[in-house]
């Protein structure tokens, strides 16, 4: 079976610290490089998901527009 363009599946193993391996290709598409922060998102019903490299500051950003932080 052919994946639809586009989309992509990896598998991981999670050490004994609980840590995973981001696949080489995964790490390439996204751009992921070492010292990267990467931010998951977790629901109990869905899974976890990792959004792109990016996107935390993209949301910060929507959520800020505009303020200066001086209302309280």
């Amino acid at each position: 079976m052919e994946a639809p363009k586009g989309k992509y599946v990896w598998s991981a193993t999670v050490g004994e610290k609980g840590q995973i391996v981001i696949p080489k290709q995964a790490r390439d598409l996204f751009g992921i490089t070492p010292g990267d922060t990467l931010l998951l998102l977790g629901d109990e019903e869905h899974g976890i998901a990792i959004p792109p490299k990016g996107a935390f500051a993209e949301l910060f950003n929507i959520a800020f527009e505009g303020k200066d932080g001086g209302d309280k």
